[in-house]
Formats: structure tokens, C-alpha cells, sequence
């Protein structure tokens, strides 16, 4: 280490890298002749780790970066303990070169969004993965949350459901009000009963969600979340019922295992590799000053159907849809 710190040769770049990025990880002040690589940094800020789709979408932003020279700082929010707008300012104190932010505040309109403006202020460069509210001012990359729910929807209602529950976030989760739209629209078209329950993203609220839509009358559920997903099964089972030939369960993301549980699970496959390779194309780009419009680029999910799904309780499922 003392080689590296004292700017001496003999040390391989791959060495110098790993010793001066553990030195901006761990808080340390760089020796100033060395201060100008740490732009070589990118906060990767992440709501939780515990959904398997956060430690996927973190190691194909953290390969794509690598790709292109940098190094992610990966950021997680703890419950009372480091909280995202503390991690912008730690961040922005090690002078790093741009963040990208999945599942962040930015999603939640009740929110406290102050912490952005300071980012914006800064002019760093940044994107946003997955809805948001509006005017933050930053690119965004998300996947199409309408067209999931239409998707999800559209499955549920050709295998013959009729009464069909929506399992959502907090009622101020964007991503959650987008499927919420899709779904207004959708039961009102097709004469669908429509139950809607706002939970916490969790096996436990998807579990409490999931009891009151069964209790309501719901055959088919769809999850905003495997998460929630995992949680509706579980319901369904300790109220004695089988998934799928009782209540059918559709998740959202195509989280890691989904096709190992029992039964496998029926999702909307979110496509975080072209995701996340775009959101570092827009992020490398306003680093090498290019000029990136504050858009939204939406990717298109894919429903992939496993064994969680079945024709509704004595209901023919519409064979012409099936076909389709």
C-alpha cells in the first residue's frame, strides 16, 4: 500500500486501482497527487438487497462499468440507519463521477425529494431506474409498467378469471400508480370485477394484501412484486387453498429462483441487462459531456408463464386467447 500512496513504481494498475478504491470506499482522504482518479467512481444506490432483482440489477450495472473503466460504490438503504439522502452527501464528498439510482425516493410521491436537487445543483451525472416523479430532471430508464400490467391481465383474463385482484406498493409508489392506470382501464373494458389492495414490498405485506383480495372474492392475483408474490402463495395456502387450481398468483421482475419454487412461479420478466447497459450509456455519455434530454426510455417486459396461473375455478378459459 505504501508504494501506491507514495506514487512509486513496481505496483500493477490493477493493484493501484483496488488500493485506491478501497481508500474512497472506506473514507480516507487520497493523497493529493492522487486525488483526480477518484472520478473514477459511481455510487450505485440501492433501496434494499433482500428483493433478488436489486443484487441482479447491481451486478449488471457493476460489469458494464467496469467495462468502461469505472468502479461502483454499491449504496444501501438501511431501516434506521443510513438513509439515500445520506448517501448523496457522502457521495458528493468523494467527488465521484456520477450515481445511479434503482428503486429510490424519487419513486415515492410523498417522499422528501430535497436530495436530488442538491445532485442537480452539483450538475452530476445521473439516471434514474424505473418510474418516477416528475420533474426531477434526470434521464430515466424504466420498463413499461402499464404494458406488465397488461400483460399479467390479459393472461389471468383468457384462462377465464373474472374476479381478479391488483397487489400493489404505497399508494404514492409511482410504478404502483402506473399499474393501478392499466388496470382501471382494463377492468372497465372487459367487465372484470376489480379488487385493489396498496401494501408494503414485503412476503409479509404481500401475505396481508393477499388475504383480504382472497377474502374479497379474487381468483386471480397479480403482484407488483415477486416479493409480494411469494407472500399472496403463502396466503392462499394458509387460508386452504391450492395455487394455482384455486387462486392463480402472477409476480412482477423474474427475480432470481422464481422458477424453483412450488409451483413455479408466473411472472413479468423485467429485462434488467438491457436496462441496466442503457442506464450506464446515458450516464457515460453525460460524463463525456454529451448532452442527454431528461427522458424516459421505456424497455418492454415479457410475461413468462409457469405454473402459478390456471383457468379460473369452474370457468372454460377463452381458448381463442390462449391461442394468442
Amino acid at each position: 500500500m505504501s508504494r501506491v500512496l507514495n506514487g512509486k513504481g513496481g505496483v500493477s494498475d490493477a493493484t493501484r486501482e483496488a488500493v485506491l478504491t478501497a481508500l474512497d470506499v472506506l473514507g480516507y482522504e487520497r493523497p493529493t497527487q492522487l486525488r483526480g482518479d477518484r472520478g473514477r467512481l459511481i455510487g450505485l444506490v440501492l433501496p434494499e438487497l433482500q428483493n433478488p432483482i436489486f443484487p441482479a440489477f447491481a451486478e449488471v450495472v457493476g460489469g458494464a462499468l467496469a467495462q468502461q473503466g469505472f468502479t461502483s460504490v454499491l449504496c444501501t438503504r438501511t431501516v434506521g440507519g443510513v438513509t439515500e439522502a445520506d448517501y448523496v452527501d457522502l457521495l458528493l464528498q468523494q467527488h465521484v463521477s456520477g450515481m445511479v439510482f434503482a428503486g429510490g425516493l424519487y419513486a415515492q410521491g410523498d417522499a422528501s425529494h430535497d436530495h436530488y436537487e442538491r445532485v442537480l445543483t452539483r450538475k452530476l451525472p445521473t439516471v434514474l431506474v424505473n418510474a418516477a416523479v416528475e420533474h426531477l430532471g434526470f434521464p430515466q430508464v424504466s420498463c413499461d409498467d402499464e404494458v406488465a400490467a397488461e400483460m399479467a391481465l390479459g393472461h389471468l383474463q383468457a384462462l377465464g378469471h373474472r374476479n381478479i385482484g391488483l397487489l400493489l406498493g404505497p399508494p404514492d409508489h409511482i410504478p404502483s400508480r402506473r399499474k393501478l392506470a392499466a388496470f382501471d382501464r382494463f377492468t372497465q373494458l372487459n367487465g372484470v370485477t376489480p379488487y385493489v389492495e396498496h401494501t408494503m414490498f414485503s412476503v409479509e405485506g404481500g401475505h396481508a394484501g393477499a388475504l383480504r383480495l382472497i377474502r374479497a372474492g379474487a381468483t386471480g392475483i397479480v403482484c407488483a412484486s415477486d416479493i409480494l408474490a411469494l407472500g399472496a402463495i403463502r396466503a392462499a395456502r394458509r387460508s386452504g387453498l391450492s395455487v394455482p387450481a384455486d387462486i392463480s398468483v402472477i409476480g412482477y421482475d423474474d427475480s432470481a429462483l422464481m422458477n424453483c419454487i412450488d409451483p413455479p412461479l408466473t411472472t413479468v420478466r423485467q429485462p434488467i441487462d438491457a436496462m441496466g447497459r442503457a442506464a450506464v450509456e446515458l450516464l457515460v455519455a453525460q460524463i463525456d459531456a454529451a448532452t442527454v434530454p431528461a427522458q424516459e426510455l421505456l424497455f418492454e417486459p415479457e410475461l413468462v408463464v409457469r405454473s402459478t396461473t390456471a383457468p379460473a375455478p369452474d370457468a372454460a378459459p377463452d381458448v381463442t386467447q390462449l391461442a394468442g
